[in-house]
């Protein structure tokens, strides 16, 4: 193909007889499965009362307000911002230790990657929050701030980091989050920085760059192409995997799904809700980096 002429336009998919014997086949085993469980499951389905706290009515104002689990979807999304934003320059910071030329670097962290990664999320939650925070945020004066401090108690506040009375549980998830993602967005900053040809970093010494100015002036910006598609999938995992900060009191949307399913004792229609929400939230980033990384090609060609 030659220079300046656009790509070629991307052949139409059609479906063929067996696609279409294999999309009958699952319909025909969703309304089978369907069927069974009408059958065999004797339960009063009430989706009312689960619906009513994800939106309320309030007298005082005569309009819909949110409700816990729309409460818990708010500190959910935080955590995953938040925990994104940390967890991407301990991965960056630590992705250039694993290739620097300091050992003692790269045992650092090599040490802190095989760690996150051969712990169960469970274990190092508990051993994080029972262990190291319990003692470190005090020492901070973290558990001293009070909550109604012009500074916390604003609006501005409360949409970055919520209730500033819960500061302390939020900061201890976040962090917990970071760090364990950061394990893994650490190999993906390092397979980008290994996968740039060593001639890019002789070249960059060669016109008298020091190590640090070709890592940011000429490695990171082309390994940051190779890494950003994987870090978008770090972060709707990170969205998911929120919810086993549940376990250590922290309120989004697991926990509060808990906490309706329990006052309720609706557990279907509450749990099948949240999967839903989680499923909407998850595949509307999904589309979105698609349609962005869809964008950076285009322009890069």
């Amino acid at each position: 193909m030659e220079r300046g002429l656009p790509p070629p336009p991307p052949i139409k998919k059609r479906l063929t007889p067996v696609d279409m014997l294999v999309f009958g086949a699952v319909l025909g085993l969703v309304a089978f499965t369907l069927y069974r469980i009408n059958g065999v499951l004797v339960y009063n389905w009430e989706w009312s009362r689960v619906l009513g706290y994800v939106l309320r009515y309030d007298d005082e104002t005569g309009q819909f307000v949110a409700n816990l689990l729309l409460h818990g979807l708010a500190t959910t999304l935080r955590l995953a911002v938040w925990a994104t934003i940390l967890a991407s320059i301990v991965g960056v910071v630590m992705g250039f230790w694993r290739t620097c030329d300091n050992l003692t670097l790269r045992i650092l962290s090599r040490s802190y990657v095989e760690l996150i990664r051969n712990l169960p999320p469970l274990v190092f939650i508990f051993i994080f929050f029972f262990f190291i925070s319990s003692q470190v945020f005090p020492a901070l004066g973290v558990d001293d701030i009070d909550p109604n401090h012009p500074l916390v108690d604003n609006p501005v506040f409360r949409l970055l980091f919520g209730d500033p009375r819960l500061l302390s549980n939020f900061l201890a998830g976040m962090l917990c989050l970071a760090l364990f993602e950061g394990a893994y967005i650490t190999e993906i900053v390092r397979a980008g920085i290994q996968s740039i040809a060593r001639g890019q970093w002789e070249a960059g010494r060669g016109i008298g760059l020091s190590r640090f100015n070709v890592l940011r002036d000429v490695i990171l910006p082309q390994a940051l192409r190779k890494i950003l598609p994987p870090l978008a999938g770090q972060f709707i995992t990170l969205i998911k995997n929120s919810a086993i900060v549940s376990l250590i009191s922290i309120q989004e949307l697991a926990f509060m799904a808990t906490e309706v399913a329990a006052t309720t004792t609706k557990v279907f229609e509450t749990w099948i809700l949240v999967g839903g929400i989680y499923f909407v939230i998850c595949y509307s980033f999904a589309l979105l980096f698609g349609a962005l990384e869809r964008r950076a090609l285009k322009n890069r060609r």
